[in-house]
């Protein structure tokens, strides 16, 4: 019934249907519902392989009405930075408004404090991730994320690839351009399982963050992809889609004393291609950095902006609650 009080409880794996069910019916922007499924398995199941991550349900009586999962920083930024992420929150629109996402964060928050965290971030926590932040057309989670205290902390935003038709710049081909390369000894191919410990590397040294766990996340996995470029046997270029999501490119990355060499229009083109092969029509450039190399590569526009946001939940702050049933 209606009136029948709501119960927090941690998320397991047998309820994982439920959760997905509820995200589809729940995220209101039809691409995010498409890919439910992903979502839940990436920043759940997947993100539980390397990091403390903790999944929360929302029930009214015994229908699930709300989920929450959250993580303790994977890279902490500065290092040493303790802060926990807030990964999803999705209720069931028919639970708006009536204290379902509050209770979730408030129990969010309590365990994340518990593991040494003094901030919380609504923001991705790479390499498991759906989202850099929230999409501003979640227009009501950014009411609520406001008025429970949390301030804005930067804005990212994605770029769209169109692979909906033949001609699309997205889709040029790459076959010049790779035999330009080749001249001057630079190979390009698709990478293999084998790769992955030059990938990694090269991607740790030179870019740090997390794009070698992502990497390991794209190559040789199903509904993901690699390529990289080569020259005198060592990895000048990479460029991986599908790590978080399918619709999803990136990371990229070219040695700097590569740059402008066209390695990186190459290497995106080819993995657009793929995602079409597997009938993405619509490619999302997440978290994008170089805007102009984009749009001249692929003709991408930006259209999804994210805010991120986050929160000091240190000890003198932190509200006290119940631990989940």
């Amino acid at each position: 019934m209606d009136d029948e009080r709501i119960s927090v409880t941690e998320l397991t794996i047998e309820r994982l249907p439920e959760v997905v069910a509820l995200c589809r019916r729940g995220l209101d922007l039809a691409e995010d519902a498409a890919e439910a499924e992903t979502i839940v398995d990436t920043v759940y199941r997947r993100a539980r392989v390397d990091r403390p991550v903790v999944g929360l349900l929302a029930v009214r009586g015994t229908k699930p009405v709300g989920v929450l999962v959250c993580s303790v920083a994977g890279q902490p930024d500065p290092p040493g930075a303790a802060y926990g992420c807030v990964d999803l929150v999705v209720v069931a629109p028919e639970e708006r408004r009536r204290g379902v996402g509050r209770t979730l964060l408030a129990y969010a928050e309590r365990w994340l404090a518990e593991r040494g965290a003094r901030e919380v971030l609504l923001a991705g926590n790479p390499p498991y991730y759906a989202w850099p932040g929230i999409d501003v057309r979640y227009t009501p989670a950014v009411c609520a994320v406001l008025a429970l205290g949390y301030r804005q902390d930067r804005t990212a935003w994605n770029m769209t690839a169109d692979l909906s038709y033949d001609d699309s710049p997205a889709l040029r081909s790459t076959t010049e351009a790779e035999r330009r390369l080749a001249t001057v000894g630079v190979t390009v191919r698709r990478a293999e399982p084998a790769d992955l410990p030059a990938l990694t590397a090269f991607a740790r040294d030179t870019f740090g963050g997390a794009w070698d766990r992502e990497l390991v996340g794209s190559v040789g996995r199903a509904g993901a992809g690699c390529h990289v470029a080569w020259r005198d046997g060592a990895v000048v270029g990479f460029a991986a889609w599908g790590s978080s999501r399918p619709s999803w490119f990136g990371p990229m990355g070219t040695d700097p004393a590569a740059v402008g060499s066209g390695i990186g229009s190459v290497l995106l083109r080819r993995c657009l291609r793929d995602q079409r092969a597997a009938g993405i029509a619509r490619a999302q450039i997440g978290w994008v950095g170089p805007v102009p190399f984009y749009s001249g590569s692929a003709g991408a526009r930006i259209e999804r902006v994210f805010l991120l946001y986050r929160k000091d939940i240190s000890p003198d702050r932190t509200q006290t609650g119940q631990e989940p049933e």
